[in-house]
Protein backbone atom coordinates (compact mmCIF):
# COMPACT_ATOMS: atom_id res chain seq x y z
CA UNK A 1 0.00 0.00 0.00
CA UNK A 2 1.50 3.25 -0.84
CA UNK A 3 1.84 6.19 1.58
CA UNK A 4 -0.78 8.91 2.41
CA UNK A 5 2.48 11.56 1.77
CA UNK A 6 5.95 11.87 0.79
CA UNK A 7 8.46 14.11 1.78
CA UNK A 8 11.29 15.16 -0.96
CA UNK A 9 14.17 16.93 0.61
CA UNK A 10 17.38 17.77 -1.58
CA UNK A 11 20.40 17.70 0.37
CA UNK A 12 23.88 19.30 -0.81
CA UNK A 13 26.78 18.83 1.56
CA UNK A 14 24.25 18.98 4.57
CA UNK A 15 26.51 16.94 6.86
CA UNK A 16 25.80 19.41 10.00
CA UNK A 17 22.30 18.83 10.00
CA UNK A 18 20.84 16.56 8.02
CA UNK A 19 20.36 14.22 10.69
CA UNK A 20 18.54 16.91 13.02
CA UNK A 21 16.35 17.75 10.19
CA UNK A 22 15.33 13.92 9.57
CA UNK A 23 15.01 13.24 13.24
CA UNK A 24 12.30 15.89 13.42
CA UNK A 25 10.36 15.33 10.45
CA UNK A 26 9.77 11.37 11.28
CA UNK A 27 9.22 12.10 15.24
CA UNK A 28 6.36 14.92 13.84
CA UNK A 29 4.90 13.28 11.58
CA UNK A 30 4.69 9.47 13.29
CA UNK A 31 3.71 11.61 16.19
CA UNK A 32 0.51 12.51 13.61
CA UNK A 33 -0.05 8.94 12.45
CA UNK A 34 0.52 10.15 9.21
CA UNK A 35 1.78 7.39 7.00
CA UNK A 36 4.41 8.75 5.08
CA UNK A 37 7.92 8.25 3.40
CA UNK A 38 10.86 10.55 3.26
CA UNK A 39 13.07 10.39 -0.27
CA UNK A 40 16.13 12.17 0.16
CA UNK A 41 18.10 12.98 -2.71
CA UNK A 42 21.84 13.50 -2.36
CA UNK A 43 23.28 16.00 -5.45
CA UNK A 44 26.82 15.39 -5.53
CA UNK A 45 27.56 16.21 -1.71
CA UNK A 46 31.30 15.86 -0.93
CA UNK A 47 31.35 16.04 2.75
CA UNK A 48 29.78 13.14 4.69
CA UNK A 49 26.37 13.89 4.06
CA UNK A 50 25.83 10.17 1.99
CA UNK A 51 27.28 8.38 4.70
CA UNK A 52 25.12 10.10 7.31
CA UNK A 53 21.83 9.31 4.90
CA UNK A 54 23.37 5.88 4.48
CA UNK A 55 23.02 5.17 8.15
CA UNK A 56 20.14 6.55 8.73
CA UNK A 57 18.13 5.00 6.27
CA UNK A 58 19.07 1.75 7.37
CA UNK A 59 17.68 2.72 10.89
CA UNK A 60 14.60 4.15 9.21
CA UNK A 61 12.75 2.37 6.46
CA UNK A 62 10.37 5.41 6.08
CA UNK A 63 13.26 7.71 4.83
CA UNK A 64 14.78 6.51 1.40
CA UNK A 65 17.91 7.37 -0.60
CA UNK A 66 19.02 8.14 -3.89
CA UNK A 67 21.72 10.28 -5.91
CA UNK A 68 20.80 13.38 -8.37
CA UNK A 69 22.38 11.81 -11.07
CA UNK A 70 21.85 14.60 -13.34
CA UNK A 71 23.91 17.64 -13.14
CA UNK A 72 24.61 19.49 -9.70
CA UNK A 73 21.25 21.75 -8.82
CA UNK A 74 18.38 21.87 -6.76
CA UNK A 75 15.80 21.24 -9.88
CA UNK A 76 17.56 18.39 -10.73
CA UNK A 77 18.04 16.83 -7.45
CA UNK A 78 13.92 17.73 -6.73
CA UNK A 79 12.71 16.47 -9.78
CA UNK A 80 14.73 13.13 -9.29
CA UNK A 81 12.81 12.96 -5.96
CA UNK A 82 9.42 13.23 -7.64
CA UNK A 83 9.94 10.41 -9.60
CA UNK A 84 10.23 7.89 -6.81
CA UNK A 85 7.14 9.49 -5.01
CA UNK A 86 4.21 7.05 -4.01
CA UNK A 87 2.73 8.80 -1.73
CA UNK A 88 -0.81 10.65 -2.68
CA UNK A 89 0.56 14.04 -1.78
CA UNK A 90 4.05 15.10 -2.48
CA UNK A 91 5.80 17.99 0.02
CA UNK A 92 9.23 19.74 -0.54
CA UNK A 93 11.15 20.78 2.03
CA UNK A 94 14.93 21.92 3.02
CA UNK A 95 17.59 19.62 4.53
CA UNK A 96 18.70 22.87 6.44
CA UNK A 97 15.61 23.02 8.86
CA UNK A 98 14.35 25.91 7.77
CA UNK A 99 10.89 24.80 7.07
CA UNK A 100 8.56 23.40 10.54
CA UNK A 101 7.40 19.89 10.55
CA UNK A 102 4.93 21.14 12.08
CA UNK A 103 3.53 23.21 9.53
CA UNK A 104 3.87 20.50 6.87
CA UNK A 105 1.03 18.18 9.46
CA UNK A 106 -1.07 21.61 8.87
CA UNK A 107 -0.69 21.84 5.46
CA UNK A 108 -1.52 17.80 4.85
CA UNK A 109 -4.37 17.90 7.48
CA UNK A 110 -6.38 21.43 5.17
CA UNK A 111 -5.80 19.45 1.79
CA UNK A 112 -7.18 16.50 2.55
CA UNK A 113 -10.17 18.78 4.34
CA UNK A 114 -10.33 21.53 1.18
CA UNK A 115 -9.27 18.78 -1.26
CA UNK A 116 -7.40 21.16 -3.42
CA UNK A 117 -4.46 20.63 -5.83
CA UNK A 118 -1.93 21.82 -3.70
CA UNK A 119 -1.34 24.04 -0.47
CA UNK A 120 1.12 27.13 -0.77
CA UNK A 121 3.42 28.72 2.30
CA UNK A 122 2.91 32.62 2.81
CA UNK A 123 5.80 33.44 5.29
CA UNK A 124 4.17 37.02 4.95
CA UNK A 125 0.99 36.26 5.75
CA UNK A 126 -0.94 36.74 9.13
CA UNK A 127 0.64 34.12 11.15
CA UNK A 128 3.58 33.20 9.17
CA UNK A 129 7.07 33.62 10.58
CA UNK A 130 10.78 34.75 9.24
CA UNK A 131 13.44 34.05 11.42
CA UNK A 132 16.72 36.00 10.49
CA UNK A 133 16.30 35.97 6.95
CA UNK A 134 19.10 38.32 5.37
CA UNK A 135 18.06 41.79 5.13
CA UNK A 136 19.12 41.91 0.94
CA UNK A 137 17.17 38.54 -0.03
CA UNK A 138 14.36 39.83 2.08
CA UNK A 139 14.08 42.97 0.24
CA UNK A 140 14.90 41.24 -3.28
CA UNK A 141 12.28 38.42 -2.17
CA UNK A 142 9.48 41.53 -1.32
CA UNK A 143 10.19 43.17 -4.90
CA UNK A 144 10.40 40.07 -6.98
CA UNK A 145 6.97 38.48 -5.07
CA UNK A 146 5.44 42.03 -5.83
CA UNK A 147 6.36 41.92 -9.61
CA UNK A 148 5.12 38.32 -10.06
CA UNK A 149 1.49 39.29 -8.08
CA UNK A 150 1.26 42.24 -11.02
CA UNK A 151 2.01 40.05 -13.86
CA UNK A 152 -0.18 37.20 -12.98
CA UNK A 153 -2.55 39.39 -11.49
CA UNK A 154 -2.81 37.46 -8.18
CA UNK A 155 -2.88 37.89 -4.86
CA UNK A 156 -0.76 34.99 -3.73
CA UNK A 157 2.86 37.05 -2.51
CA UNK A 158 5.08 34.18 -1.29
CA UNK A 159 5.55 32.82 -4.81
CA UNK A 160 8.88 32.08 -3.99
CA UNK A 161 8.33 30.24 -0.97
CA UNK A 162 9.72 26.65 -1.29
CA UNK A 163 7.29 25.07 1.04
CA UNK A 164 4.67 23.80 -0.84
CA UNK A 165 1.65 20.77 -0.54
CA UNK A 166 0.96 19.29 -4.01
CA UNK A 167 -1.33 16.44 -5.36
CA UNK A 168 1.24 13.81 -7.15
CA UNK A 169 -1.04 13.61 -9.84
CA UNK A 170 -1.05 17.92 -9.88
CA UNK A 171 3.12 17.27 -10.04
CA UNK A 172 2.60 14.92 -13.31
CA UNK A 173 0.35 17.90 -14.59
CA UNK A 174 2.69 20.53 -14.28
CA UNK A 175 5.56 18.46 -16.66
CA UNK A 176 7.78 18.88 -18.47
CA UNK A 177 9.79 20.81 -16.25
CA UNK A 178 12.87 23.14 -17.06
CA UNK A 179 14.36 24.64 -13.89
CA UNK A 180 17.71 22.98 -12.75
CA UNK A 181 18.34 24.99 -10.09
CA UNK A 182 16.21 26.86 -7.19
CA UNK A 183 13.65 28.28 -10.05
CA UNK A 184 11.87 25.29 -10.09
CA UNK A 185 10.29 26.71 -6.25
CA UNK A 186 9.02 29.40 -8.54
CA UNK A 187 7.96 27.31 -12.16
CA UNK A 188 5.86 24.48 -9.94
CA UNK A 189 3.25 27.55 -8.09
CA UNK A 190 3.07 29.41 -11.10
CA UNK A 191 2.43 26.06 -13.74
CA UNK A 192 -0.46 25.77 -10.85
CA UNK A 193 -2.08 28.91 -11.20
CA UNK A 194 -1.28 29.34 -15.06
CA UNK A 195 -2.73 25.93 -15.49
CA UNK A 196 -5.84 25.94 -13.70
CA UNK A 197 -5.01 23.80 -10.74
CA UNK A 198 -6.85 24.92 -7.36
CA UNK A 199 -4.52 25.56 -4.99
CA UNK A 200 -5.54 27.05 -0.92
CA UNK A 201 -2.79 29.47 0.79
CA UNK A 202 -1.73 28.69 4.48
CA UNK A 203 0.77 31.08 6.61
CA UNK A 204 4.02 28.66 7.65
CA UNK A 205 7.63 29.86 9.12
CA UNK A 206 11.06 29.65 7.87
CA UNK A 207 14.05 30.07 9.85
CA UNK A 208 17.52 30.70 8.74
CA UNK A 209 19.78 27.65 8.83
CA UNK A 210 22.04 27.85 11.99
CA UNK A 211 24.97 25.70 10.20
CA UNK A 212 26.32 24.52 6.87
CA UNK A 213 26.20 27.16 4.02
CA UNK A 214 23.42 28.18 2.23
CA UNK A 215 23.14 27.14 -1.41
CA UNK A 216 20.98 29.91 -3.25
CA UNK A 217 23.59 32.49 -4.89
CA UNK A 218 21.59 35.57 -5.69
CA UNK A 219 23.46 36.69 -8.65
CA UNK A 220 23.47 33.33 -10.28
CA UNK A 221 19.79 32.44 -9.47
CA UNK A 222 18.44 36.35 -10.73
CA UNK A 223 18.62 35.55 -14.56
CA UNK A 224 16.71 32.63 -14.15
CA UNK A 225 13.97 32.93 -12.27
CA UNK A 226 13.37 35.69 -14.60
CA UNK A 227 13.38 33.14 -17.77
CA UNK A 228 11.08 30.88 -15.47
CA UNK A 229 8.61 33.78 -14.69
CA UNK A 230 8.85 35.17 -18.12
CA UNK A 231 8.21 31.27 -19.67
CA UNK A 232 5.48 30.97 -17.12
CA UNK A 233 3.74 34.13 -18.36
CA UNK A 234 4.16 33.44 -22.00
CA UNK A 235 2.25 29.91 -21.65
CA UNK A 236 -0.68 32.16 -19.79
CA UNK A 237 -0.72 34.36 -22.66
CA UNK A 238 0.05 32.43 -25.86
CA UNK A 239 -0.36 29.15 -24.94
CA UNK A 240 -4.35 29.23 -25.36
CA UNK A 241 -5.22 26.31 -22.61
CA UNK A 242 -3.16 23.54 -23.73
CA UNK A 243 -1.89 22.60 -20.53
CA UNK A 244 -4.55 23.82 -18.61
CA UNK A 245 -6.06 20.92 -16.03
CA UNK A 246 -8.92 18.95 -17.78
CA UNK A 247 -11.56 18.46 -15.17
Amino acid sequence: MNPSLSVVIPAHNEEDCIKNTLEDLCHTLGKESIDFEVIVVNDHSTDTTGSILNRISQENPRVKIFDNTEPNGYGFTVRTGFRHCQGDWVAVMMADASDDPKDLVRFFREANIKGTDAVFGNRFARGGKVVDYPTLKLLLNRLTNWIICLLFAIQYSDVTNAFKLYRNTTISGLEPFLSPHFNLTVELPLKVIVRGYSYTVLPNSWYNRKSGVSKLKIKEMGSRYWFIILYCLVEKWLSVGDYRKNY
